[in-house]
């Protein structure tokens, strides 16, 4: 294969093979690959600013079954620090949300095993009917099809039901890297690859929008890092063309610290901020029919993602008033809304805040205040 021409053919928004991204990312060099995904950013996204939310994660539930080897968040049922999320937590937690210029919740936990469809719809019915200008980023395939094992219904159907009770979007969680054979080996417990794909199918056949992940730098192979790019991809071309589909692709590097995958097989996260810039150009490259790249501040701190706002990436993500799993397993970056409006600025950028749907908001004055004031 000829790198060079590769690299022209990325810039014409060809599909590239999994061998072609393969041979990318051992022979182009780190320069050829962030000058290639900067210049399809500034075509895909010609305004030139960098995005960014902010929003809360909070936890439905701590119980989960699904036993994943790199999670230090969950608790098996039963375990005296279990948990299930009451009514009054959660409006005290949006309040707060919303005085701090928030509009969403994140909402995500585990694989409880009784809880079914009939808790979701009725925790976002409520929720709507208490806030109805709150906007629900909610669970994820490995929990959609978790929910649709215990009643034995179609992803479709669990779907559209959640939505017709008021889910506005689904995130990418439990993605990993869809091979099952690392599957088997890191998350034995949740959907495999094809499944995880399935959910995304059918939400985007109800035109949910949805945004795709990638947690790699663990027992993957390099190989495997590109198929799980080209599935996205296809799943991306299969949707219906007025849909929304995968709106964000946000790929992060594993986090070891305390988890079991450390402590009995000795895998750590060697990536390197190098190789993370290189995997987000490599997924603009990878990936010319999703619009938008979001830079891992959280995993990665704030100097390699905003390096990586010149390597492909369009979006910094949320300042993530509350996040709970990630953080388990040693994430310690941490943003303000003003730490990241300033980080963007730096790196010679305009921030525009966002929604989910990547539709522009007006920042709140308070928040403008703190940055004038900084």
């Amino acid at each position: 294969m000829n790198t060079a021409e590769l690299l022209q053919r990325a810039l014409n928004f060809d599909f590239l093979t999994q061998e072609e991204g393969v041979h990318l990312y051992h022979h182009a060099s780190t320069p050829e690959l962030v000058y290639v995904a900067n210049e399809l950013r500034k075509i895909q996204v010609p305004h030139g600013k960098v995005t960014w939310q902010i929003d809360r994660n909070v936890n439905t539930t701590n119980v989960c079954i699904a036993n994943c080897k790199f999670c230090n968040f969950f608790r098996r049922p039963g375990h005296e620090d279990s948990y299930i999320t009451d009514i009054e937590t959660y409006k005290q937690k949006i309040e707060e949300t919303f005085r701090l210029g928030g509009d969403q919740l994140l909402l995500q936990g585990g694989h409880h095993p009784n809880l079914g469809l009939k808790f979701y719809t009725d925790l976002f019915s409520e929720l709507k009917e208490l806030y109805p200008t709150l906007k629900l980023h909610s669970l994820g395939p490995p929990e959609i099809a978790h929910v649709a094992k215990l009643e034995g219904m179609s992803h479709y159907d669990v779907l559209k039901a959640m939505k017709e009770s008021g889910l506005d979007s689904l995130p990418g969680a439990g993605a990993e890297i869809l091979n099952d054979r690392v599957r088997r080996l890191i998350s034995k417990g949740k959907c495999g690859g094809k499944e995880w794909l399935d959910v995304m199918r059918a939400a985007h056949q109800l035109n949910l929008p949805s945004s795709a992940t990638m947690m790699f730098g663990h027992v993957e192979t390099i190989e495997e890092r590109f198929e799980h790019l080209v599935w996205i991809r296809e799943v991306q071309s299969e949707k219906p063309e007025d849909h929304y589909g995968f709106i964000a692709f946000i790929p992060w590097p594993f986090q070891d610290d305390g988890t079991l995958l450390r402590k009995v097989r000795g895998i750590t996260n060697n990536v390197t901020g190098d190789e993370y810039i290189r995997m987000i150009a490599l997924s603009r490259i990878m990936l010319p029919n999703i619009k938008n790249i979001q830079a891992s501040w959280l995993t990665v701190g704030k100097q390699v993602a905003q390096m990586c706002l010149h390597a492909g990436a369009n979006d910094f993500g949320s300042i993530m008033i509350e996040e709970n799993v990630v953080s388990a397993a040693g994430a310690p970056h941490r943003f303000t809304a003003q730490g990241i409006q300033n980080a963007i600025r730096e790196a010679g950028f305009e921030p525009q805040l966002r929604t989910q749907k990547y539709i522009w908001r007006d920042t709140p004055a308070h928040l403008e205040e703190q940055v004038i004031n900084y």
